[in-house]
C-alpha cells in the first residue's frame, strides 16, 4: 500500500477507535495523561481534555490476562465489580449495587449491543471480550450522544483492526473442570482493503453440578479506505451460547460450606444467540467529521430462570431485531479550539415474548428444595413489544484559555413501545398462579438531558476535571408488560392482584439521576501514573425490585430515591526496570433515601443490599529478562461485606483472594502462559442474599489451573 493510502487508513482507524488500541498496546505502561480514549465523542480525544472518570484497558492487557470470564478483566478498572453467575454470565457493579437492572450501556465499537427495551445483564458474553482490540468504562451517566441506560456507566468493546501486513495466531487453552478454549485470529491489507477474522470455542463442564457452557463466538471486520479522507469499517460479530444457567444457583450456609457443588435448581438453562451488523462510514477534513453508521442487530434468548423456581417457575423465549442508524457532524472552530458536534441517534427494535408455566418436580422442602424435572404447561405470556426511539443531540467544546477546555451537552430522547399482546384474557390461571395482562397499548416517554464538564491543565503532569451530568433510563420491555404474578390467600385476591400488577407496571416512569464528579489525573516522570475521582449521584423515581421475605415473590416499583457516593483511585507505577505494581481501589455508599415499600415497611436510611463500600483489585507485576518479554503477575482482589437485604438485618463478610499468571516467550512465535485463579483455595461466595430469611450463597470457583500455547505467524 502506498504512504499516501496508509496514512488516512491510519487516521479513519484511530477515529473509529481501532488502530488506537493497536498502537496503544506497544507501550502498555504509557501514564494515564497520554491517553486517547474514544467512547466519550465517539473518535479519538486526548483523555486530559474528557470530564469524566474513564478506566482503559488495552488489548496487550487482555491477552496477557487471558481472561476465562469478564471478571478477570474488568476488575482492573478502579470502581468496578463484575461477578459471576454461570458459564460467563455476569452481573455488573459500577457506581451501583451489583444488580441486573438496565442502568449500563454497553457498546462493540460505540454501537449499543442490544436496544434500551430488550437489556440483558449478561451483555458481555454476547461479545467476544477475550479477543477485543481494548475495553473502555466511562463510569457514571455517559455523554450527550448516549442516552437511556448510561446510568451506572458505560462498556465499550473495541474490535481489533485489520493488521497492515499478514499476521494469524492461534491460541489453545485448557484448564479443570473441562474448560477448553481455542482462539484464532488473522488478516491482512491488500491494497485499500484491510480484512481481520476471530473466532473463540469454549468448552467447561463447569465446577458444580449440572453448571456446564459451551460458546461460539466470532468478528468479521473490514476496513476499507475511499479517496484520501475516508474510510468504511464494517464488522460482523456472532456469539451462540448454550448454558446451564444455575452456576447463579444459591444454596444453605451449610452446603455453602461443606459441599459447594451442589446445585439445587440444575433443570434451569439459557440458550443465546446474538448476531450484530454495522458499516461505519467516516469522512474527515481538516476541520470537520462526518460519521454515517447503519446497523443491524438480532437477539434470541431461550431461558428457564433458576432464581424464581420457587414462586414463579416458567421457561421463555425472547427476541428482537434491530434496525437502526447512528450519524454525527463534528465542526472545528479555529478561535478558541472551539468544536461542534450534532448527531441524531435512530433505534427500531421490533420484539417478542412468549412464556409458558411449567410444573416442577422436587424433592425436599423449603429454601433447599431441590428441582430435579419440569412439565411445561399453559402460556402466560404471549405479546409483540416494538421499541422506537429518536434522539438528536448537541455536544459543544471550547477553549477560553491554554489549560482550560469546557464542554456541554444536550440530548433528547423520543421513545416509544407498542405493545400487541395475542392473549385475549385480562388474566390467566396456570399453575395456580394468576397472570396479569394488560390490553394493546402505546407508552411514550420524552427526556431531556444536559452535561456541563471542564477540564483543566494546572501543569503538563496534572489535570483536573469537573461534571455535571443528567441522565434517565425508560423501563425495559419486561418490567413493563412482564409483571408479577398475584399474590393473596384467596383465588379472588390473587386475580385481583394480578391485574392491578399488569396496570401498575404500564404506570411506571422513567429513572432520573444527576452525577456531579471532581477528579484528578497526573503521571510521575515516566513511571508512574495516577487518578482520582470523587462522585455523588442521586436517582430519583428509582424502579426498585420488592422482595416479598416469605414468598420471595418480586415486583417493580418506582419506589423512591437512592443515593450513591464514592470515591475511586488508580495507580500504575514502574517499581524498577522489571517490577510494576497496579491498583485499582474504591470506597462507596450506596443507601435508600426515600423508600417506604407499605405502611408498615420502610427502609429509608438503610444501606442498598449486595453494595459493598470496598472494591480493590491491586496487581504486582515481575518482568525479569529470563522470560523473554514475558511476567509473573499476583492479582490480590478484595471485595468488602455488604448488606443481603434491604432491611440490612445481615451481612456477607466479605473476601480477599489472590490469583497468579505467568506468560514466557519461547521464542519470537510461541507462547506458553498458564494462571491459578483462588490461589489459596478460599470458600468464598459470587453473591449471597437472603432466603425465606435465611442466608444462601452462590460459591465460588476453588483453587483452579489453567495453562495455554499461543501461536503467532507474521
Amino acid at each position: 500500500m502506498k504512504q499516501s493510502k496508509i496514512l488516512p487508513y491510519l487516521v479513519a482507524a484511530i477515529c473509529s477507535g481501532g488502530a488506537l488500541n493497536s498502537m496503544a498496546e506497544e507501550s502498555a505502561n504509557s501514564a494515564t495523561l497520554d491517553e486517547v480514549t474514544v467512547t466519550g465523542t465517539r473518535e479519538g480525544r486526548a483523555l486530559a481534555e474528557t470530564p469524566a472518570s474513564i478506566g482503559i484497558v488495552k488489548g496487550e492487557a487482555i491477552r496477557s490476562t487471558s481472561p476465562k470470564h469478564p471478571t478477570e478483566i474488568m476488575g482492573q478498572v478502579p470502581g468496578v465489580w463484575v461477578n459471576i453467575t454461570g458459564g460467563e454470565g455476569h452481573q455488573t457493579a459500577i457506581r451501583q449495587p451489583l444488580t441486573t437492572s438496565p442502568v449500563y450501556l454497553y457498546l462493540e465499537d460505540g454501537i449499543p449491543t442490544r436496544s434500551t427495551g430488550f437489556f440483558n445483564h449478561n451483555a458481555l458474553y454476547e461479545i467476544n471480550l477475550p479477543m477485543a482490540g481494548g475495553i473502555e468504562v466511562t463510569k457514571g451517566p455517559g455523554s450527550a450522544l448516549y442516552g437511556s441506560d448510561s446510568i451506572g456507566g458505560v462498556v465499550n468493546v473495541l474490535t481489533r483492526p485489520a493488521p497492515l501486513k499478514p499476521e494469524a495466531q492461534l491460541t489453545a487453552e485448557g484448564g479443570e473442570n473441562g474448560w477448553g478454549r481455542v482462539m484464532m485470529t488473522g488478516g491482512n491489507t491488500v491494497g485499500d482493503n484491510g480484512y481481520r477474522a476471530d473466532l473463540n470455542l469454549t468448552h467447561t463442564d463447569g465446577w458444580r453440578d449440572a453448571t456446564g457452557y459451551d460458546r461460539q463466538s466470532g468478528t468479521l471486520r473490514w476496513d476499507k479506505t475511499l479517496g484520501s479522507n475516508a474510510v468504511l469499517k464494517t464488522v460482523a460479530s456472532f456469539s451462540n451460547i448454550d448454558q446451564e444457567t444455575a452456576g447463579s444457583s444459591t444454596i444453605s450456609r451449610d452446603d455453602y460450606l461443606n459441599n459447594p457443588t451442589r446445585n439445587y435448581t440444575p433443570i434451569s438453562f439459557r440458550k443465546v444467540q446474538a448476531f450484530r451488523l454495522s458499516a461505519a462510514y467516516e469522512k474527515e477534513s481538516a476541520d470537520s467529521l462526518l460519521s454515517v453508521t447503519p446497523y443491524y442487530r438480532n437477539n434470541d434468548m431461550d431461558l428457564l430462570a433458576n432464581w424464581s423456581l420457587s414462586y414463579d417457575p416458567t421457561v421463555y423465549n425472547t427476541s428482537n431485531q434491530s434496525f437502526g442508524m447512528m450519524v454525527k457532524y463534528r465542526k472545528d472552530f479555529v478561535p478558541y479550539r472551539s468544536r461542534m458536534i450534532v448527531g441524531v441517534d435512530v433505534d427500531h427494535s421490533p420484539g417478542s415474548r412468549l412464556e409458558k408455566s411449567i410444573g416442577a418436580t422436587a424433592t425436599g422442602t423449603g429454601y433447599t428444595r431441590i428441582y430435579t424435572a419440569y412439565t411445561t404447561g399453559a402460556t402466560v405470556y404471549d405479546y409483540d413489544a416494538t421499541y422506537r426511539g429518536i434522539a438528536p443531540y448537541i455536544h459543544g467544546e471550547m477553549s477560553p484559555t491554554d489549560k482550560l477546555r469546557l464542554t456541554g451537552g444536550l440530548r433528547y430522547d423520543d421513545i416509544r413501545y407498542d405493545y400487541d399482546n395475542r392473549l385475549t384474557d385480562s388474566w390467566i390461571l396456570a399453575g395456580g398462579r394468576y397472570y396479569g395482562h394488560a390490553a394493546d397499548t402505546s407508552l411514550s416517554y420524552n427526556h431531556l438531558s444536559p452535561k456541563l464538564g471542564a477540564t483543566y491543565a494546572f501543569s503538563q503532569n496534572l489535570n483536573g476535571f469537573a461534571a455535571y451530568n443528567h441522565a434517565f433510563r425508560a423501563p425495559s420491555e419486561g418490567q413493563l408488560f412482564r409483571p408479577s404474578a398475584g399474590a393473596g390467600t384467596t383465588d379472588a385476591q390473587k386475580q385481583a392482584s394480578a391485574q392491578a400488577n399488569a396496570a401498575s407496571a404500564l404506570g411506571l416512569k422513567p429513572v432520573k439521576v444527576d452525577s456531579y464528579e471532581i477528579g484528578l489525573r497526573g503521571k510521575l516522570g515516566r513511571g508512574i501514573g495516577w487518578e482520582a475521582s470523587v462522585y455523588h449521584m442521586t436517582k430519583s423515581d428509582d424502579i426498585l425490585s420488592y422482595r416479598d421475605p416469605v414468598t420471595n415473590a418480586s415486583q417493580s416499583l418506582n419506589a423512591g430515591k437512592t443515593l450513591h457516593r464514592g470515591i475511586e483511585l488508580g495507580l500504575g507505577a514502574d517499581l524498577t526496570r522489571e517490577i510494576r505494581l497496579d491498583v485499582a481501589y474504591s470506597y462507596a455508599k450506596h443507601t435508600y433515601e426515600k423508600w417506604a415499600v407499605n405502611p408498615t415497611t420502610d427502609y429509608s436510611g438503610n444501606e442498598m443490599s449486595t453494595a459493598p463500600r470496598s472494591i480493590a483489585n491491586t496487581r504486582l507485576s515481575y518482568a525479569p529478562a529470563a522470560l523473554n518479554g514475558g511476567k509473573v503477575a499476583l492479582e490480590w482482589v478484595s471485595l468488602g461485606s455488604y448488606w443481603l437485604d434491604d432491611a440490612n438485618s445481615a451481612k456477607y463478610e466479605g473476601h480477599d483472594i489472590y490469583n497468579l499468571r505467568i506468560n514466557y516467550r519461547a521464542g519470537k512465535d510461541v507462547e506458553l502462559f498458564g494462571s491459578v485463579t483462588n490461589l489459596t483455595d478460599k470458600r468464598y461466595a459470587e453473591s449471597a442474599s437472603l432466603s425465606s430469611g435465611n442466608p444462601v450463597y452462590a460459591p465460588a470457583l476453588p483453587r483452579t489451573f489453567y495453562a495455554g500455547l499461543r501461536f503467532n505467524w507474521m
